[in-house]
């Protein structure tokens, strides 16, 4: 693997008959992190992707590695290995074969060959089925079949375009472990596409969020998880209940407001500057509402079981929808006092 320190999108901008997919990404990327692009479809995190592979040119900005320029080279001298969504394996070539490809491409010696392709079957488990064709594995086997060809070659960058979005429920979690374990053990350096929050929180280092082809957030999984930059990443990152309501001015002190909603008084932490009167959105997870009975007055309108807990849509007597996940045994029209146990309120825009 060629290593490096640094690799660095400078305005990288993508355009398509004049609308911008993607506008002027700056993100560094240190050696041996793991990035997740998030955001819903449309958003430009498959676009940046592309551009870095090569398979978009930029309309604007450049790439370096280090203080290698990389957005002039073709995609096969970047140096780069890719996992698709579909896989994109070779139907009538053996798991074996399928994963020699790129080394037979660079026409390295045929026992080095031979011996890197026994390594990554090996460490992606797929000893007994090394013979098999793509058709006689699992959507599980072909995935791993997909990646142990991307690291095979020793990638100084493996980027990875929603490669779980075909897999069962099942499977995707043991995957996610599995890519996991893969970027640590090897040492990789990971630029990883998804739509799914969850997905992006339990494998990255960092988190970009993109929305409409700009980046919304850049940060931890911990910062975005509990500090989301604006409504729009605290709705992707699990905040269903957006309220909109307006400061009052008694109300304001420092970063602690307290807003009206219909008939109750509610506390929240200010996550950007917000002045008495104010219009403003206050933004919960459905885990922290709470039933109460002095609380908002509500009633249940939707119960899904799921495990240890329900998942409850209850509207208030105004017609505010609000989720909540509890552990309170609910029906359908039972009546229901809710409270919060963490607001957080964003200047509305």
């Amino acid at each position: 693997m060629s290593e490096f320190d640094l690799l660095r999108l400078d305005g990288v901008t993508r355009r398509f008959a004049g609308h911008a997919a993607l506008a002027d990404l700056n993100l560094d990327i240190r050696r041996h992190e793991f990035i997740a692009l998030l955001g819903p479809s449309g958003c430009g995190k498959s676009t940046a992707l592309n551009c870095l592979a090569g398979l978009l040119p930029l309309s604007g900005g450049s790439i370096w590695l280090d203080e290698r320029r990389l957005d002039t080279l073709p995609p096969e001298r970047r140096g780069f290995g890719m996992v698709f969504q579909n896989y994109a394996l070779f139907p009538h070539l053996s798991v074996r074969r399928n994963i020699a490809f790129g080394l037979q491409m660079r026409r390295l010696p045929r026992e080095e060959i031979r011996r890197r392709t026994d390594e990554a079957i090996r460490l992606v488990r797929l000893d007994e089925h090394a013979a098999k064709l793509p058709g006689q594995l699992s959507g599980g086997q072909q995935q791993r079949v997909a990646i142990a060809r991307a690291v095979v070659v020793s990638p100084s960058l493996v980027l990875m375009d929603e490669p779980l979005s075909n897999l069962d429920a099942k499977l995707r979690l043991e995957m996610r472990t599995e890519i996991r374990r893969l970027h640590q053990r090897l040492g990789l350096t990971t630029v990883y596409v998804t739509h799914d929050q969850e997905e992006a929180l339990s494998l990255a280092d960092r988190l970009v969020v993109l929305r409409d082809g700009r980046v919304q957030q850049i940060g931890t999984p911990e910062e975005l998880h509990t500090r989301p930059a604006n409504p729009h990443v605290a709705d992707f990152m699990g905040f269903r209940n957006l309220l909109r309501a307006r400061a009052r001015a008694e109300h304001v002190a420092g970063d602690q407001v307290r807003i009206r909603i219909e008939d109750q008084t509610f506390s929240g932490t200010a996550m950007s500057p917000v002045n008495p009167g104010d219009d403003i959105i206050a933004a919960a997870r459905p885990e922290d509402l709470t039933p109460a009975e002095d609380g908002l007055r509500c009633v249940v309108e939707v119960v899904e079981y799921q495990g240890r807990e329900m998942a409850v849509e209850a509207r208030t007597g105004g017609g505010l929808l609000l989720h909540l996940r509890t552990t309170a045994r609910l029906a359908p029209e039972d009546p229901i006092g809710l409270t919060f146990k963490n607001l957080l309120i964003y200047k509305a825009t």
